[in-house]
């Protein structure tokens, strides 16, 4: 197991460190000015578009992606390899993801199309999102519902002729309020008496399409995002056969293979949260004085930094595990590494976003610096794509059969 990073993933880290110094930290004050003048949460600002086809020139677009792939600018780069990457754009998660056409759920959402989509969506939808011309919206979780059960879902998706009919309500659906929205893909029931894991399915509508009606975006943490976290209604949408993604039955096996990577995107970000929350963290601690000392030179203080360090290191470590194991024995095998990420990531990162807050007094809970923006953003990340109970429960059950085996080899 050697996590020393790839000639190819050291270039593409100090290409994109460029990026970032020399284009994305000196637009987030651009971004908030053309935000402002808007007045619109969800506008598109200018300087987005600016920033991607800068990084387009620069050959830093679609890293997340697998596979090498010229039309669409893919270089092919490992799990391993995209992990620092991943990281270095969650330093600045309103810019830099999108800038580069790495952003969620755009990203699982191509997954799915490019796995499981027909040409025809490969066409209307792969394609354009690969481009960053388009954005999408993924629509699983239900305000009726417990949604850390994927197996709740109630949307109905009832055949009709050569149509499905589909209504109920979703929520959280991230990005459906983006100004370049044009498509879900959505989870619903398409038979309720199937064996429990084979009653979803999975299906590709557009936003336009009639009986499709976005009711309001969710504030989080009194945060309205740009893209958005819609509450959506489906009433009466009927979407041809051919929107069926996959077969009847397997949508709960599309949303087990597209959350995966998803999960991993996340916490490689979420330490790039953290990594600059404890730089703006020593900067601050550096820059104030309070009785008559510089306040970092507090002991308290210098342990929340040393025990900031820490924990980014070993938390960096699981998530290059994770990632050349799944490079190398597939996301499946990998599950307990998945599991045990998306809940050590958030977590660490809160924690140093937390001390950081502190250090920075009332300043730190303003929208003077991101530090409070980070902490609603990890904070989510407790329940997005499956809250910390959930991923226990699968972690604490694995363990339980690991030792049972061994109890039953030994006799």
């Amino acid at each position: 197991m050697d996590f020393e990073l790839s000639d190819r993933a050291k270039e593409y880290q100090e290409r994109l460190l460029a990026f970032m110094d020399e284009k994305i930290y000196p637009a987030e004050a651009v971004y908030a000015e053309q935000m402002a003048e808007s007045g619109d949460p969800n506008f598109h600002p200018p300087i987005l578009e600016e920033l991607k086809a800068e990084a387009r020139k620069r050959g830093l677009w679609n890293l997340f992606h697998p596979h090498k792939n010229e039309e669409w600018g893919s270089p092919g780069l490992s799990n391993l390899d995209y992990a620092p990457l991943a990281e270095i754009t969650g330093r600045s998660p309103h810019l830099a993801p999108e800038a580069i056409n790495c952003n969620a759920p755009d990203t699982g959402n191509m997954e799915v199309l490019e796995l499981f989509g027909t040409e025809e969506h490969k066409e209307k939808y792969l394609k354009p999102l690969l481009a960053g011309e388009m954005a999408s919206a993924f629509c699983m979780t239900e305000p009726a519902v417990a949604s850390s059960d994927a197996t709740n879902v109630e949307l109905r998706m009832e055949a009709d002729g050569d149509e499905y009919v589909l209504n109920g309500r979703k929520w959280f659906a991230s990005n459906a309020l983006h100004a370049n929205c044009k498509v879900l893909i959505v989870m619903g029931k398409t038979d309720p008496s199937a064996e429990t894991h084979r009653q979803q399915s999975m299906m590709v509508v557009p936003i336009d399409t009639p009986g499709v009606t976005v009711v309001r975006g969710l504030p989080v943490f009194g945060y309205q995002d740009r893209e958005g976290h819609a509450e959506i209604i489906f009433d009466n949408v009927r979407v041809p056969k051919t929107a069926l993604l996959a077969g009847e039955g397997d949508g709960f096996m599309i949303s087990q293979a597209r959350l995966g990577p998803g999960r991993i995107h996340h916490a490689m970000r979420s330490i790039g949260m953290a990594e600059r929350a404890l730089d703006l963290m020593i900067d601050r601690a550096a820059s104030r004085t309070t009785f008559g000392q510089p306040v970092i030179m507090r002991s308290n203080i210098q342990d929340w930094i040393a025990e900031a360090r820490i924990e980014i290191e070993a938390t960096r470590l699981l998530v290059f595990k994770t990632a050349w194991l799944m490079d190398t024995v597939g996301n499946q095998k990998a599950r307990t590494e998945i599991a045990a990420i998306k809940v050590k990531a958030p977590n660490m990162a809160l924690e140093v976003i937390d001390r950081a807050i502190q250090v920075h007094g009332g300043g730190g809970v303003t929208d003077d610096f991101p530090l409070a923006s980070f902490w609603a953003h990890q904070r989510t990340l407790r329940i997005a794509d499956g809250p910390d109970e959930v991923h226990k429960r699968t972690l604490a059950r694995m363990e339980m059969l690991r030792r049972e085996a061994e109890r039953a080899a030994r006799g």
